[in-house]
This record gives C-alpha cells, sequence and structure tokens, in this order.
C-alpha cells in the first residue's frame, strides 16, 4: 500500500492566505522564513510586500543603533526590552568597505533606513536589516567659491530625512546659509539629483547653534523652531514634503521649561521632553493627536537625566538613564517606567555600551525591507 504524500503548506492554504499571514509576522523572522520555498521567498522580496508589510505589521520592530566607533555601532530591538531583560545588545557594521577617513555621524532615520553623513561631501542612506546602501553627494550644492572648505556641521541651519508618498521618493532636505544668504535644498533619491526649493524660509529663522535634526512623521518633517528674543523654544517647525511649505505647530500653553529641550518621536507621536533640575525629574510632552493643539499630554519620569526612546501601548516608557549605571565610567541603563512615575524594571548593559544624549549619535528607526 502507497503511502500518502504529506502535503506542504503552499498545497493548503490559499497564496493570498500565506501573503496576509507573513504580513502580520515580525520583520526581523522575515529573513530566515525566505527559505521556508521559493514561493515564499518570491512574496517576501516583493517590493510590494515590503511596502504594505511597513503598514499593516501588527508588530513592528524598533532598532535603537548608537554609535560606537567610526565603524561600527550597537542595536537593540526595544521589544525585546519591554518584555524582560532577556534582550541582545548586538554590534552592526557600518556599510563603509574601508576605515572613513573623516568623521561621519547619525543624521536621523525614516521607515527603516538610517541617514549618516561623513566629511566632506556625501550622506550615506542605509538600512541595517537588509544590509542596503547608497552613498549620495552633496559636493554639487556647495558654491564653487567654497570648494574643499564648505563643512556640514559649519553652515548647515537645519536638515531632515522623509518621504514623500505621493512621488514615492526618499528625500534629504537642507538649508543652509553662505555670505548672508539663505537657501533650501532638497536631495530626490529617486532621481539621485539636487533641487533648489522655493519655499520661502521663515524669517526670521531661529533654531539652535547646532544643525537642527528634523525628524519624519506624517509626511513632514520637523523642528524645534526658538524665539529670538528670549531663546526659548516657542513650537515645532514644519516642512510639508508633498506641499513643499512650512507651517508651525504650538507648544501647550501650559508648559514651562526649566531646561533645553529635545525633541523625538514616541509611539508614533511628536513628543518634547527637558530635563528639571528644580523637581529632579524628566518632564515629556506628548501630542497624542497629530497637529491637535488639545492633545498634548504630560508625563513625569523621577530621573533627572532619563532620555526616552520609545512609547509603547501609551503605558510604559523605555528610556535611558545614564545616573543608573555602575561605577565603570562609560556604562549606561536602559530603564522601563510606567506613566504613573513608577519605575517597572532598569536593564543591565554591557560596561563598554555609551549613550550619548545629543543628536548625532543615536537613532530609533522602524525595522523594515523597504528599498529606494
Amino acid at each position: 500500500m502507497e503511502e500518502k504524500k504529506q502535503k506542504s503548506i503552499n498545497e493548503i492554504l490559499p497564496v493570498e492566505l500565506i501573503q496576509r499571514i507573513l504580513l502580520r509576522i515580525p520583520v526581523k523572522h522575515l529573513g530566515r522564513l525566505k527559505c521556508v520555498s521559493k514561493l515564499w521567498y518570491s512574496l517576501i522580496s516583493d517590493p510590494h510586500f515590503a511596502e504594505s508589510h511597513l503598514h499593516l505589521s501588527l508588530a513592528p520592530t524598533h532598532g535603537y543603533l548608537f554609535q560606537k566607533d567610526s565603524t561600527e555601532a550597537f542595536l537593540v530591538h526595544l521589544e525585546e526590552v519591554f518584555n524582560g531583560d532577556n534582550y541582545e545588545v548586538k554590534e552592526v557594521s557600518f556599510p563603509f568597505k574601508k576605515q572613513p577617513p573623516s568623521e561621519f555621524s547619525i543624521r536621523g532615520s525614516c521607515r527603516g533606513f538610517v541617514l549618516l553623513s561623513r566629511e566632506p561631501h556625501f550622506f550615506v542612506v542605509w538600512n541595517p536589516l537588509t544590509g542596503f546602501s547608497k552613498k549620495i553627494s552633496y559636493s554639487c550644492m556647495v558654491p564653487r567659491n567654497m570648494g574643499r572648505y564648505f563643512n556640514f556641521l559649519d553652515h548647515a541651519i537645519l536638515y531632515g530625512f522623509g518621504y514623500d508618498a505621493s512621488r514615492d521618493d526618499y528625500l534629504v532636505v537642507v538649508a543652509w546659509q553662505h555670505g548672508g544668504c539663505q537657501r533650501l535644498d532638497c536631495l530626490s533619491l529617486r532621481t539621485n539629483s539636487w533641487i533648489s526649493l522655493d519655499a520661502a524660509l521663515p524669517k526670521p529663522l531661529c533654531l539652535t547653534e547646532w544643525p537642527s535634526r528634523g525628524l519624519f512623521l506624517n509626511g513632514s518633517i520637523h523642528w524645534l523652531s526658538y524665539s529670538h528674543v528670549k531663546y526659548y523654544c516657542e513650537g515645532l517647525l514644519v516642512f510639508d514634503l508633498k506641499e513643499r511649505s512650512f507651517s508651525k505647530i504650538y507648544l501647550p500653553e501650559q508648559l514651562t521649561m526649566r531646561g533645553p529641550t529635545t525633541f523625538v518621536i514616541l509611539g508614533g507621536c511628536l513628543a518634547l521632553y527637558f530635563h528639571d533640575y528644580v523637581e529632579r525629574k524628566t518632564h515629556i510632552w506628548v501630542m497624542k493627536e497629530y497637529k491637535v493643539q488639545s492633545s498634548w499630554t504630560s508625563y513625569a519620569i523621577p530621573g533627572l537625566e532619563f532620555d526616552p526612546l520609545c512609547l509603547s501601548n501609551g503605558s510604559d516608557i523605555i528610556g535611558v538613564d545614564p545616573f543608573r549605571v555602575s561605577i565603570r565610567v562609560g556604562s549606561t541603563k536602559l530603564v522601563k517606567y510606567n506613566i504613573r512615575e513608577e519605575l517597572l524594571q532598569h536593564f543591565t548593559c554591557p560596561s563598554h555600551i555609551r549613550h550619548y544624549s545629543y543628536n548625532y549619535c543615536y537613532t530609533v528607526y522602524t525595522e523594515s525591507l523597504a528599498a529606494p
């Protein structure tokens, strides 16, 4: 009697159902699932699948990427931290074949891509999950009379990395000044070219003494905006990538800042935080509904130097607290609080890991399979 051949899952389930199941699997597991069959490899490798997964995944994976040295970085998956102390700190290599000849910085992230810059004249767009990278020169927007003397950190006023869904294009926006003149340039990854934008920069434009890194959300890039009179944060400057125009989001009227303000994205929402040296707390303000002034919500964390990284389900906050360290200099702690100011857990990181609270050494991004 012949034995019945066991059917494969591809023969039991229709392709449409297999695709729906795969869309709900965390992206970090999809690489291994490509090996299941040629069909699965084809489904997961499809660019339309990558785009759908980014929007439909029930379990997005957030990577906390922070710089180790000129060639490597550390990567922590924040979902693993939310689930307990059993998380992995991975070392990842930046997409440089050789030792960089000069310093570079992490400039931000958008839809799974990390933007790096390396002096003197180029950016690198990199997907840490897939390994994709693309080098982009910005020397073509530098006036000839500046030549090699152009330095991004010295001349950029603001910059940002975002995605224009209407044109299916990733954009790097840079405002910079030279000889008393201000310019706004935009790099299109689709055409691999720089264009000068006609959008008028707000005047007077007051950001910070350092180049201001913009954060991408809801089709726009956002920057902290400061008052010229008293040099305090007065709101957020917004650049709509589709309309190519500027607007502003104002801060809550009841907000009183007692220290320098930092701007982040938490739980898919705009958020500000500052360290209060009077109350010895970190105050966090989250705009729960985009551009709805009344939706600003306040939290307070009893940690003087707490830097929030991720907000989970609107109830727990993961962040870095450099005061919860071992006696070894440079080590840091990831900590978890709830919104009632209660410390839920603190986690041990290897002592050689260092967190820098300024913009240029780390980013939090959502992993994806996307390619520009």
